[in-house]
């Protein structure tokens, strides 16, 4: 059995596009592709995962389970517990285990809280 070789009709409506048109093309669906990734990750967290991505970061269990409930109860889950030490740890130039632990003892949540007021980051 033979393909039937289709693909010169395949590409003719990109034949007369230049490099940098098919560059943004490219781009663009890929976008199409992602963005409804990014969506379901944005709109979708649970305790569970978030803990997990703790673990994964070098966290033990209680001190993963505390950062977790603390985002819960301030509302900030849907950030990613994960994102919320690295950001913590960026922006009050510490390491990222510091952070963690400092979260897990219930410290600094104000300032964490502060550097997420005023919109998505």
């Amino acid at each position: 059995m033979r393909r039937q070789d289709d693909f010169n009709e395949r590409r003719k409506h990109l034949a007369n596009l230049s490099d940098e048109e098919l560059e943004q093309r490219f781009w663009q669906l890929a976008e199409k592709i992602v963005d409804p990734l990014l969506d379901l990750a944005y709109d979708n967290t649970s305790p569970s995962i978030e803990r997990s991505v703790l673990l994964r970061m070098g966290f033990s269990s209680i001190e993963a389970k505390a950062i977790v409930d603390g985002a819960m109860d301030r509302g900030l889950l849907g950030k990613g517990a994960g994102h919320l030490v690295y950001k913590l740890a960026k922006e009050k130039n510490m390491d990222i285990r510091e952070a963690g632990v400092r979260l897990a003892n219930g410290e600094m949540w104000d300032e964490l809280v502060s550097i997420f007021n005023g919109g998505e980051r």
